[in-house]
């Protein structure tokens, strides 16, 4: 008796239909993986033009589009803190065409500090690559009689409640130098950096965790005064500048990172060829030269270290909060 199939097939005639069709399924994600990118890759930046994030995206399109042999076309999709483009790619197909060039702000701080965050950054994404580092420096006013971060510290100690630490957007490092420290500093918050550092060059506010990037003209000028940078080495752009595990405070490092980013389910021969074009991008001397001019490093990674940060951040930012109680605004 003929086993149901379609009418005039043979048994060995239905099976190999079946074992074809089934070959030919699962192929297909290899196949489309095999000649991607075959259309331009659209790269989005969280923030309006101009910013840091921005700046990163357009040093390294040039590169990344000819590694890559596609158009690289940005895409900036600003507004609350970067979570506006961080959901957008979240929930794009995974596909290789949409990808996000994330920072620390929208892939760590706002999911720990905002429980109604639009996106996991775990779950939420496949992790391609890190891009860049950016040092985070302790800058004090000249007015305040402390050469080193032992001595601010001491000075802490001596007037409890009294040295004031400014905090703008969403940094959290002065929460994380005071848990550290066990020091008794006030931290005023500020909604934007440029208000901070304002009053800090005014003798508002004593002291401030600031990007390298940002703080390198007042650093300069004798403006302000670099007491530690926030990151394991020194940076390139000042040397002589201690980190703040030199200067005897542990488990205290905080940078400002940007990384790219895809949709979760996104093929991983797909990533493997999108980390392999952004780490050829990042070892050209002229993408160097142009992050070592914004007081940047390039960082390349794998995947799996990139998501790795990304958790143990998030970690780390998770339990600062906590241990600060701090609330969303």
């Amino acid at each position: 008796m003929r086993r149901r199939g379609n009418p005039g097939t043979s048994d060995e005639e239905s099976m190999r239909i079946v074992v074809l069709g089934l070959l030919a399924v699962l192929c297909t994600p290899f196949a489309f993986a095999a000649n991607y990118p075959e259309k331009p890759v659209r790269l989005v930046i969280p923030f309006v033009p101009g910013g840091n994030i921005d700046i990163t995206a357009r040093a390294i399109g040039p590169s990344l589009s000819k590694a890559l042999g596609q158009p690289v076309v940005y895409d900036n999709r600003g507004g609350a803190g970067g979570t506006i483009g961080g959901e957008h790619v979240a929930r794009s197909a995974p596909d290789g065409y949409t990808l996000l060039l994330g920072s620390t702000g929208l892939l760590t701080l706002a999911p720990a500090l905002y429980p109604k965050t639009p996106y996991d950054p775990v779950k939420d994404f496949a992790a391609i690559g890190s891009v860049s580092d950016v040092p985070v420096v302790l800058v004090v006013h000249p007015s305040l009689p402390v050469k080193n971060v032992k001595e601010l510290i001491a000075l802490a100690r001596a007037r409890p409640g009294q040295i004031t630490v400014a905090r703008a957007g969403l940094s959290l490092a002065g929460e994380l130098f005071k848990i550290q420290t066990k020091v008794d500093m006030i931290i005023v918050n500020y909604k934007g950096g440029a208000a901070a550092v304002r009053d800090l060059l005014g003798g508002h506010v004593h002291s401030m965790f600031d990007q390298l990037s940002s703080a390198t003209p007042h650093i300069r000028d004798g403006k302000v005064r670099a007491l530690a940078v926030t990151t394991p080495k020194r940076a390139a752009l000042f040397p002589e500048i201690p980190t703040l595990e030199e200067s005897g405070v542990k488990g205290a490092n905080a940078s400002t990172y940007s990384g790219m980013l895809a949709p979760a389910g996104t093929p991983r021969e797909i990533v493997a060829k999108l980390n392999a074009a952004l780490v050829s991008t990042l070892g050209q001397k002229e993408v160097q030269e142009r992050f070592a001019a914004l007081g940047a490093t390039v960082w390349p990674s794998t995947p799996e270290q990139f998501a790795a940060v990304i958790r143990n951040d998030l970690a780390t930012w998770t339990r600062v909060i906590k241990a600060a109680n701090i609330k969303p605004e």
